[in-house]
């Protein structure tokens, strides 16, 4: 009977301590909210309304100088001398200036064959080019397949040179500073660079080459990508619709203004002597192509942007593959931004307002003001204003700007505007990494100097998983659940449920969509899944 009587009891004293909890943190929350919580989220609303507005301005300005461009601007050929190459009567094939084609590699079994093919099938003079394979792959069998294919293309009296080290010291950039050691690169003029799953059509040198040529103060020519792999599945469709803009928008307005841009690591051709007046390649940061980009512009060499030459390439499908890749992309330009940003002030070669576009439009607005709002306003500030109601977020900053930010975005990628909100839905929950990715690079903290290769399936990959029998992967922890993504999607959740009951902003919709968007990354259901042996 005792035991009997305990037993009901129990209950009742777990809801008595968890009321006692629950008022006690009620106490507290009062206590805090007025002098703490309150004016400190008053002033990061305000500090995100000002980020907001920046970046309102600088995709304003980009859409009226590129608009400008497309009504008025004179195409490359216009702007640029430019006069096709010729083979000459009494010179012969030194007409042609000597073209070296690096290709760095590590481990590219799926897509090694489809670059070096590409490479060796440029149009241009055989005993005027060189192919150089950089292969710093560490699985043995993969070394074995590249030099055998270089063996092959050789044998067709292609110029390819295999060229390996015995570490991986500098990863890309030591491999391409180590390749320009070399002693036949001396002949060379120019570099072109495509990375393992690049692959340019026949007539690429045929269509960049002659600007560098005519054009003694070009540095660099960067040609557009093409992926080959948009369509894969949602997520390479998002990709998309980010790159697109970059290289319709942000490249092509760079090259319009200011004849400067990002180099993007490929599909591009390097003025060897800006290359090495520049300093070479320098690994202090995991942009070395960026880096050699600034330092080249702060020595007075201008850059062209040609659009309208196209290289495939493969986007990364899979979720691990985008992450590591983006981390890589944010945490860099930070690091190099830290590294370089008095260097450019102090440099007298310059003008001022190029400057003044280089540190606070190229670094600050794009690469570190647009990752650090994004996720920072949208999946923490504003939601955190539902909990708190006397910090009020105006409807300009909420709705209003955000939306003419996307839709200008939007721009560069018309296909996949039916698909927009998933792309806003999408980049907020990678603007959680870019975030933190930004932050490591600024402070320089462990891991911003961490260089992992983007996974390539290619079509070699996705032909066998055509064929094999389905089976059910292994489920690995680790490599499917996100805990980050889950933690802010469960954050929003909470927040979303609190303005059902109690709020009037009425941003519950946005806040749901927004956690389950988090919630199917967190939990890898996202990209293209490849199963475990």
């Amino acid at each position: 009977m005792d035991r009997l009587t305990s037993t009901t009891l129990l209950p009742d004293a777990f809801q008595g301590a968890r009321d006692d909890i629950s008022m006690q943190l009620g106490i507290i929350w009062a206590q805090i909210k007025a002098p703490l919580i309150v004016p400190l989220l008053r002033l990061s609303v305000f500090l995100c309304l000002i980020m907001s507005l920046m970046l309102f301005i600088e995709r304003v300005y980009m859409g009226i100088v590129i608009v400008l461009v497309k009504l008025f601007g004179r195409k490359p050929q216009k702007r640029y001398n430019w006069e096709p190459m010729k083979e000459d009567v009494e010179l012969g094939n030194s007409a042609y200036p000597m073209v070296l084609v690096q290709i760095p590699m590590y481990n590219e079994r799926e897509v090694y064959q489809l670059s070096i093919g590409a490479a060796c099938g440029l149009s241009w003079p055989s005993d005027r080019i060189i192919i150089q394979v950089l292969d710093d792959s560490t699985d043995p069998t993969i070394k074995d397949l590249v030099e055998l294919e270089c063996q092959r293309w050789a044998s067709k009296g292609i110029n390819v040179k295999y060229e390996i080290r015995d570490n991986r010291n500098g990863y890309k950039a030591g491999a391409l500073k180590e390749g320009m050691k070399r002693s036949y690169v001396k002949q060379c003029d120019y570099v072109a660079i495509f990375d393992a799953d690049f692959q340019p059509e026949p007539d690429f040198l045929c269509r960049t080459i002659p600007f560098l040529v005519h054009n003694p103060q070009l540095a660099l020519v960067q040609t557009r990508w093409k992926f080959v792999n948009s369509d894969e599945c949602l997520m390479t469709r998002m990709q998309e619709m980010s790159l697109d803009y970059h290289f319709t928008v942000e490249q092509e307005v760079g090259s319009s203004t200011y004849a400067f841009f990002g180099f993007n690591g490929t599909a591009g051709v390097w003025r060897i002597a800006a290359l090495n007046e520049a300093g070479g390649w320098k690994d202090r940061t995991t942009v070395e192509d960026m880096d050699l980009a600034v330092r080249a512009s702060l020595k007075g060499w201008k850059f062209l942007y040609l659009g309208s030459v196209k290289t495939k390439n493969e986007l990364p499908s899979t979720f691990k593959a985008y992450r590591y890749q983006q981390h890589r992309w944010s945490c860099g330009p930070a690091n190099l931004f830290r590294k370089m940003v008095m260097e450019i002030i102090r440099n007298k070669k310059v003008s001022l307002w190029k400057k003044v576009h280089v540190i606070y439009s190229f670094f600050f607005v794009r690469k570190i003001i647009a990752h650090i709002n994004t996720f920072v306003f949208y999946c923490v500030v504003l939601p955190a204003t539902v909990v708190v109601p006397e910090v009020a977020v105006p409807k300009w900053g909420a709705v209003y700007i955000p939306s003419i930010i996307t839709l200008l975005n939007a721009v560069g990628t018309p296909r996949s505007l039916h698909l927009l909100i998933f792309w806003i839905l999408f980049e907020n929950v990678m603007a959680l990494h870019r975030t933190k990715a930004t932050i490591i690079g600024l402070l320089e903290a462990n891991g911003s100097n961490e260089w992992i290769v983007t996974e390539k399936l290619g079509d070699a990959f996705k032909a066998k998983a055509a064929t094999k029998a389905p089976r059910r992967p292994r489920f690995r922890i680790g490599e499917r659940l996100h805990l980050l993504e889950l933690g802010v999607g469960a954050y929003l959740f909470f927040c979303g449920c609190y303005d059902v009951f109690f709020g009037k902003n009425h941003f519950f919709i946005f806040l749901y969509m927004q956690a389950i968007a988090f919630f199917i990354m967190g939990f890898g259901y996202v990209g293209t899944f490849v199963p475990h042996s």
